[in-house]
């Protein structure tokens, strides 16, 4: 993942969701509708279009349906490093010429990989649209893959590894470590930020079949959002992405977990931690189910936000700690934009004074009251109040970047982006009797994996 000033960027300790633009709370009586033209070409890439005019920009997304939870084993972290090498120029744009011409027209690009993704994307003026079309299809049929730019990927990524993850407080705590420690199926499992050995093992024909595999038209979607004439963009799309070859239809293996019938947990000292660290972790519903969408609403209820149960709980009743998150996916996106099993969690640290045991019977204090007895209405009519105002804060405002990442999963995951004209429709249709079954099922401890950090700095003298 590549550091932009305004893109996404892999943080020091986690890789973090996109980014949400900031927008005004819509009416009450206002219903989301995105206006989109979607569209299948002959080779299989899926498009989907979506004209604003709030300002003369237009936001490019290529999402591949190829993410860390899927690549090749013996290569783990091998998603993110291709991620990487799709920057290093294509046939017709040699490196750096993709970089200028964005900068040079005064936008920003990036890319990140994900659970079941991996995503591209350039903010430039309307007028710069034709050329980003032009550049992504070239580097979508036509990658520069040879020894010298894997060799020089491979350290910047081994470096990357190093600084972000390695050398780090708190180190994979608790974005990699927790589902490692949740999840028995390996391709939920593994270390997919990766392990430095098998990075450098990495061939050139090994990243060529992975680009020949995923990265076709078939296993992709496309979003343009903006300042753009619908027709027009079409005749672009079809111009420069239509004789683009496809290929064999991607072989999906099995991600499946089965259902956890015994509480998990696990704990290890951190040398560089300064305070102990408490992260728990529960399984979800599948996606787009009616429990899904009670589940996104009992994370509102438990975690988000100064009015949520545990946040009372941990912070200002007991003051077992002074900041808590967590949420669905919490650490490597949001709840809508992964495909396979997926977490529940949340995480802080904490003084030393309270033991793992204390916190514990705190935490199920909390969660048991939710499982045993209903949320009254207005509870309930709060937290859907707080998830819409998070959904339309993700779709509004500059860069679209929240707007163009809904679109493109649900195109890619559902093959229906007016899905997301339909979020809030599942969300009203959560009861209190609904959210109790869900939490009866997924918030039992039998479902529930518990990773604690010593910390080493504090046994060592660190401040």
């Amino acid at each position: 993942m590549r550091k932009w000033s305004l893109a996404l960027a892999l943080a020091a300790t986690a890789l973090p969701a996109l980014a949400h633009a900031q927008a005004a709370q819509p009416a009450a009586a206002s219903k989301l509708h995105v206006d989109t033209q979607y569209f299948t070409l002959p080779n299989g890439l899926r498009v989907v279009l979506t004209k604003d005019t709030i300002a003369p920009t237009v936001t490019v997304g290529v999402y591949y349906g190829i993410g860390f939870r899927v690549e090749p084993r013996d290569r783990t972290g091998f998603a993110h490093l291709f991620e990487h090498l799709m920057f290093q120029g294509s046939k017709h744009a040699p490196k750096g010429v993709f970089d200028t011409t964005i900068t040079n027209s005064g936008g920003v690009n990036n890319g990140s990989t994900r659970f079941d993704f991996t995503n591209y994307y350039e903010i430039v003026p309307s007028g710069a649209l034709e050329r980003m079309l032009w550049l992504e299809a070239d580097r979508m049929e036509n990658p520069v893959i040879d020894d010298v730019v894997l060799k020089n990927q491979q350290g910047v990524v081994g470096n990357e590894v190093k600084v972000n993850v390695l050398n780090q407080p708190y180190s994979t705590w608790p974005w990699i470590d927790l589902p490692m420690l949740a999840n028995t199926n390996w391709y939920n499992s593994h270390n997919f930020y990766g392990d430095l050995k098998e990075i450098e093992a990495a061939t050139v024909p090994d990243a060529q079949a992975f680009s020949r595999e995923f990265y076709r038209p078939n296993n992709a979607v496309l979003v343009i959002a903006g300042d753009i004439d619908y027709a027009a963009t079409r005749a672009m799309v079809e111009k420069y992405f239509a004789p683009i070859p496809s290929a064999a239809p991607v072989k999906q293996p099995d991600i499946s977990e089965p259902r956890q019938t015994a509480e998990k947990f696990k704990s290890r000292v951190d040398a560089l931690a300064p305070k102990p660290g408490y992260a728990a972790g529960y399984h979800v519903p599948d996606r787009g189910t009616p429990e899904w969408y009670a589940m996104g609403l009992i994370d509102q209820i438990l975690v988000q936000g100064d009015d949520s149960r545990l946040f009372r709980k941990l912070v200002t009743d007991t003051g077992i700690t002074g900041e808590l998150s967590g949420g669905i996916n919490a650490d490597l996106g949001n709840m809508f934009n992964y495909r396979g099993p997926m977490l529940w969690s949340f995480s802080f640290t904490h003084d030393p004074t309270h033991s793992t045991a204390q916190i514990t019977r705190a935490v199920d204090e909390v969660i048991e009251e939710l499982r045993t007895k209903p949320v009254s209405a207005a509870e309930l009519q709060r937290a859907r109040t707080k998830m819409r105002s998070d959904l339309y804060g993700t779709i509004d405002g500059g860069g679209r970047v929240g707007l163009i990442d809904l679109l493109a999963v649900y195109a890619l995951f559902d093959n229906d982006p007016t899905a997301v004209n339909r979020i809030e429709q599942g969300f009203a249709k959560v009861t209190p009797e609904l959210i109790r079954k869900t939490a009866q099922e997924y918030l039992r401890t039998t479902n529930r994996s518990v990773y604690v950090i010593e910390p080493g700095a504090q046994a060592k003298g660190g401040k």
